[in-house]
């Protein structure tokens, strides 16, 4: 107040007299006039914020992590609590709203495959530990089933098909998609769903060479990182439009989209070094991904 004070009376009297009565120094004066039209850190933060927010409209999904690792990524570092503040000030943090539900059904007639990740989703390389599992959403014209590919190393989705059916041909097609790929002597986990454990499917991965994996009769948690892809597909699209008055096609075309233009390419994925996009995070080299 008193900087405001001298502010508004120098033309009566000198800034060297004021500041000498109200007690205060000239250069603290000067500091203030020329800081005083800057936006303050937390302005220039929320800009920062507001910026990554509007690269794409699936951004708004983003939370206080991946809002932290798409600043580092633009030479910004602040604190979870202050990114916190700024965007509940802001009207950015969201709470998720529905919770997707598992789909597969165990077959207990299922030969008896070892459990080879045992729940240790890291991979050192790509295209060396996969996962792979079926979700559906309900469309205008019926029931969608969507099954993915995803690569342990990075979280990007190598393959995805999707039909109208969850017969045992969707998930082989999912595994032949593989074939412009590197994965002789990959492993391929799943779930026990008879899709997986028939005589056709394990004759796709023996001729692919690929090792398959099931999880534990009941264990829900040795698929946990395919099941959380599912959690972020549901959340961040499928909940968010009318999947029930939208044809299969339609439907179709937003996940891939998603998929392919978004999420493999542009969405921030916490699990990888600084927050790299999957497909980005594999083509970079090592060093320089670190």
């Amino acid at each position: 107040m008193r900087y405001v004070f001298i502010e508004n009376n120098k033309n009566k009297w000198t800034v060297k007299s004021i500041c000498k009565v109200l007690g205060v120094s000239e250069s603290g004066y000067y500091r203030y006039i020329k800081n005083k039209d800057k936006p303050g850190k937390d302005k220039v933060l929320s800009v920062a914020i507001k910026e990554i927010l509007d690269e794409n409209p699936l951004n708004d999904n983003y939370g206080v992590p991946r809002i932290q690792l798409a600043l580092v990524q633009r030479g910004i570092k602040a604190g979870n609590r202050r990114i916190t503040r700024i965007m509940r000030e802001n009207g950015w943090l969201h709470t998720p709203k529905r919770r997707p539900k598992g789909l597969t059904k165990a077959d207990p007639q299922a030969m008896i495959t070892e459990n080879l990740i045992k729940q240790d989703f890291s991979a050192d390389a790509p295209f060396k530990k996969m996962l792979t599992d079926i979700t559906q959403i309900q469309c205008k014209d019926g029931k969608l089933y969507i099954s993915p590919i995803l690569d342990c190393y990075n979280g990007e989705i190598l393959s995805l098909i999707m039909r109208n059916n969850m017969k045992k041909e969707l998930c082989i097609d999912t595994v032949k998609a593989l074939k412009k790929y590197p994965i002789s002597g990959a492993i391929l986990h799943s779930d026990r769903g008879s899709q997986y454990t028939s005589e056709a499917f394990r004759e796709t991965l023996e001729c692919m060479k690929l090792q398959q994996s099931l999880s534990g009769v009941a264990h829900c948690y040795d698929n946990a990182r395919m099941e959380s892809f599912f959690a972020t597909l549901k959340k961040e699209l499928l909940y968010r439009i009318p999947t029930y008055r939208m044809t299969m096609d339609d439907v179709k075309s937003a996940v891939f989209r998603y998929v392919f233009t978004y999420y493999n390419t542009m969405r921030i994925y916490t699990r990888n070094p600084y927050g790299w996009p999957p497909a980005v995070y594999r083509r970079m080299p090592t060093k320089q991904a670190a």
